[in-house]
């Protein structure tokens, strides 16, 4: 076999594994839509596999015939440079093709690529399975959130999965590790994947700092809810103020006030608020204000990577004070693939970590995510840092 085992493997698990994450949707919970942010379950598998079929199968395999040739239309997400597209807004007024088409779709292109795979070298190709494997590791965590932001949002709170536990818990404690002053590499070093945007290791100058063990409970945010923390504007980015007004945010996502009480919808349905797991759902802006309120504040992204082997993390996105910029060097890659990453350095915020949403082998110290501030519909948490 040309290509190892190890990669195809990999890219059929993969394959199979998008699959099991929708396997306890309901036909109707396919096509919804409730918010431009979020795509629904029929779309990401479908895009998914048009990544493959549009950068790998029509590219290596000159007598590839498209499954539909209207798929492209359908499933491009926002690569301009490819052609035309459904625009996002309407992905949810998909009602064709069919979810079995999909399927069907996804089965024609995940048998051409063990196909291709099986019979060709090529380190391009290689690098090419690796990014698609990457890319549809990413809608696999896109897919759980927006399944729970589709059901969340349904008036019935339905329970998407019994044995999800979205909430482990967080061994609360009060350390703090010390970085002391100094130069660091940031940056990817490794010989496997990673994205071109952590690439181009450079060197920065860090004050000394103190960053949390833990991330931020539930408890500790219900604090700053129960001080009042959403009514002072002197904790708000401008801004901040005027979305949380006109969006009349009071809580984090997901939760809801019963009888006096708080509890949280889960992709296990509704449950009492567990007060010892770490804060999710937030956005940026609540974020910032929570570290304003503490008289602390949020790492940059460079003391995050610095300091990660000291922490646990992995349970929550963990929003940084970074803006999501080039590192030095940063060069797009040629063609359409330099849309994936290059075209959205403006506007957002760099968050660093994981979450318990992220497919396993995907995510690493170096990994930069990067969400507009306002959004939190993502498991975002946070952790503090204390300057010296």
């Amino acid at each position: 076999m040309i290509i190892t085992d190890n990669l195809l493997s990999s890219l059929l698990e993969t394959r199979a594994h998008t699959e099991e994450i929708c396997s306890p949707l309901q036909i109707e919970d396919y096509v919804v839509q409730p918010i431009v942010d979020v795509s629904p379950p029929k779309w990401h598998l479908g895009h998914t596999t048009w990544f493959f079929e549009e950068f790998i199968l029509t590219r290596y395999n000159p007598s590839y015939k498209r499954f539909h040739e209207d798929f492209a239309f359908v499933f491009n997400s926002y690569y301009e440079s490819i052609g035309k597209r459904v625009v996002r807004t309407n992905r949810g007024n998909l009602s064709r093709p069919t979810v079995n088409e999909v399927y069907e779709y996804r089965d024609y292109v995940t048998n051409h690529l063990q196909v291709l795979l099986e019979s060709r070298e090529d380190e391009e190709l290689r690098s090419l399975v690796e990014i698609g494997i990457h890319h549809e590791k990413q809608h696999q965590e896109l897919l759980l959130t927006d399944i729970k932001f589709i059901l969340g949002n349904n008036p019935l709170l339905p329970k998407y999965s019994s044995t999800f536990d979205e909430n482990p818990n967080n061994n609360s404690s009060d350390r703090y590790h010390l970085v002391p002053e100094g130069v660091y590499e940031i940056g990817y070093k490794g010989e496997d994947f990673c994205y071109d945007n952590e690439l181009g290791v450079h060197k920065v100058f860090l004050e000394e700092y103190k960053i949390a063990h833990n991330l931020v409970t539930n408890k500790e945010y219900l604090d700053f809810i129960n001080d009042k923390g959403y009514e002072d504007s002197l904790l708000w980015h401008a801004e901040a103020w005027d979305w949380l007004n006109t969006e009349k945010i009071k809580t984090p996502l997901y939760w809801h006030k019963i009888n006096g009480e708080y509890h949280q919808y889960t992709l296990q349905g509704l449950q009492q608020l567990d007060l010892n797991a770490p804060v999710t759902h937030l956005s940026y802006y609540e974020a910032f204000a929570y570290a304003q309120w503490k008289g602390e504040r949020l790492p940059t992204e460079f003391e995050w990577e610095v300091a990660n082997k000291s922490f646990d993390w992995g349970l929550r996105w963990e929003w940084t004070e970074s803006a999501y910029l080039p590192y030095p060097n940063y060069a797009k890659a040629p063609g359409a693939l330099g849309e994936y990453n290059g075209k959205f350095m403006v506007n957002q915020k760099v968050l660093r970590g994981g979450s318990i949403a992220t497919p396993k082998n995907h995510t690493r110290p170096t990994y930069r995510n990067f969400f507009h501030p306002q959004l939190r519909w993502q498991f975002n948490g946070l952790r503090l840092v204390k300057s010296k």
